[in-house]
């Protein structure tokens, strides 16, 4: 009896939708909607098979310029993305939106959803794209070197300390602790106060009572474009440490989080007045 052929294996995303890895020689055309997931790609060494991006997607800076833009993460020109053809969209829960999705998936024929929550989620995420897109052993490089940066991190006694992750100014909105940059700060004793509600990413008001839970004031530097100029106002305001920080180390899932762990450590040490 002869043995059966091993069956292709499938990748789950993150809606548990399986996906075959794309068949060798065939012609691959990815839509990236994610501006992590963007650059991931490119560090993959899949950057030639990238046709459509947002307007967000700016990194790696120079190699994306020759990508055409479709928009951004949530008003994305659909009939220009159409008539790009790709074989394969890139989303993500949070950042983009399920009506504009379902959309998409009308023509085009694999939808890939990411919903990446903690740091080592990342490990997946890079296994998911290699193995769809056969770039396993550029996968396998982003997995040890991100174990390197983790293990270094996670082996420091942190003291923990209580912080506010502000991404959004009028109206202010900060991020719930279960949250992807929740879980960054949390590796670094850093933990995010968790405010009243089950938003991910809450609005709030600024109050004594708020400010009188709170070590540090993390403004990002994006999705809202926060200076030390803000940082220096809220300050005064407030009466507690306010501290710029890079939103894409600290938010970028993919390969910039091997660079944000570093950054994430350096960081906690500058809050707590290590040198």
């Amino acid at each position: 009896m002869q043995n059966e052929p091993e069956a292709a294996p499938v990748h789950a995303d993150a809606l548990g939708q399986c996906h075959q890895p794309v068949a060798a020689g065939a012609a691959v055309r990815i839509a990236s909607l994610v501006p992590s997931l963007t650059e991931l790609l490119f560090a993959l060494g899949l950057g030639p098979s990238v046709v459509a991006r947002t307007g967000f997607c700016i990194h790696p800076a120079g190699a994306v310029d020759a990508v055409p833009k479709v928009g951004g993460t949530k008003d994305v020109n659909v009939a220009k993305l159409r008539k790009l053809a790709p074989t394969h969209l890139l989303v993500n829960i949070d950042e983009n939106n399920k009506p504009v999705v379902d959309e998409l998936a009308a023509f085009i024929p694999n939808v890939i959803v990411t919903h990446p929550n903690t740091p080592r989620d990342n490990l997946g995420l890079y296994r998911l794209l290699g193995g769809i897109f056969n770039a396993g052993a550029a996968a396998a490089s982003l997995e040890q070197a991100f174990e390197q940066q983790y293990q270094a991190l996670a082996g420091t006694g942190w003291r923990p300390a209580r912080v506010l992750y502000c991404i959004w100014q009028d109206p202010w909105m900060t991020v719930a602790p279960s949250t992807y940059i929740g879980n960054m700060l949390a590796l670094a004793g850093l933990q995010q106060v968790a405010l009243a509600g089950a938003d991910r990413y809450p609005r709030f008001a600024w109050s004594d009572g708020l400010a009188s839970q709170i070590e540090h004031v993390l403004l990002s530097t994006e999705p809202y474009r926060f200076t030390e100029a803000h940082a220096d106002a809220l300050e005064r305001q407030l009466g507690i440490p306010v501290s710029l920080v890079d939103g894409e180390m600290l938010s970028w899932y993919g390969s910039r989080a091997i660079a944000g762990l570093p950054y994430l450590a350096r960081l906690a040490r500058d809050l707590a007045g290590i040198g």
